[in-house]
């Protein structure tokens, strides 16, 4: 049996002419973060939570400013030359004070890194960073640094979000967060993720979302990315397709089941 990268195509046939010059299929993906981080307000540059089950968003009790990092592999879920049609991001927000605060994805614009720094507790303090973490002066602790404390990223928001209690939020599909994601897929040594900001001028407004080290599976950060791609086919007489379908044949447990919509 031929073997496809990742997906087959596959046809009933009855006799007949048939002449399809190309099909597209529509096909949506679950890709689960490949690395997260937060950045705690510090002045040297600290403290990280690389290896922690958790990053956060907006200002705590003290006043201190936190900002998530988050990023996906692209690249390894998604193949070359597709055509993104909407991008939604699913986070759990697993502690908070009460009230609403609005939470906005931002484009990063430098690498960053995860070390193995974890903190403890409730995680909002932060550890000691360790080697390769992002922290709010280092995009690599200790020896490469943010051209601006806190991070470099878009001051244009991609998506915005208003999270209250505790529970799952999804973020888009915005035309931003599709062109984000579309950029990232050409061109993957650009792609650095979003930073989460959040209400930055209130004290304890900060959201504590769970990161991918978090043990519950279904809380980890989850991409969801609709896609199109065209399936190309010989004209020919004789037996037509009475029924197409698309099996995929690329690793992704997170997506064991594929939804195709193809048209002439």
């Amino acid at each position: 049996m031929r073997s496809c990268n990742r997906f087959c195509a596959f046809f009933v046939l009855v006799p007949g002419f048939f002449s399809i010059s190309s099909l597209h299929a529509q096909i949506e993906v679950k890709i689960t973060a490949s690395k997260d981080n937060t950045l705690y307000e510090n002045a040297s540059g600290s403290f990280s939570n690389g290896s922690g089950a958790a990053f956060f968003a907006g200002k705590n009790n003290h006043g201190e400013v936190r900002r998530g990092l988050l990023a996906f592999d692209l690249a390894g879920n998604l193949p070359a030359g597709a055509r993104l049609e909407s991008v939604t991001l699913t986070l759990n927000m697993s502690r908070t004070l009460p009230g609403a605060q609005a939470v906005s994805l931002h484009r990063v614009l430098a690498d960053w890194g995860e070390g193995m720094s974890n903190a403890t507790g409730e995680e909002g303090g932060g550890a000691a960073a360790a080697s390769g973490d992002a922290t709010w002066i280092h995009t690599f602790f200790n020896t490469q640094r943010w051209a601006n404390a806190g991070g470099d990223f878009s001051a244009t928001a991609s998506a915005t979000q208003s999270v209250a209690g505790l529970g799952q939020y999804t973020w888009g599909s915005t035309p931003e967060m599709v062109a984000d994601v579309q950029a990232w897929l050409d061109t993957p040594s650009e792609n650095f993720g979003w930073l989460l900001l959040g209400n930055e001028q209130a004290n304890a407004s900060a959201k504590r979302f769970d990161a991918r080290e978090t043990p519950v599976i279904a809380n980890r950060p989850v991409l969801t990315v609709t896609y199109t791609v065209a399936v190309h086919m010989q004209a020919a007489r004789g037996e037509a397709p009475a029924a197409f379908y698309l099996a995929q044949n690329f690793p992704n447990p997170f997506n064991p089941t594929t939804v195709i919509q193809y048209s002439r």
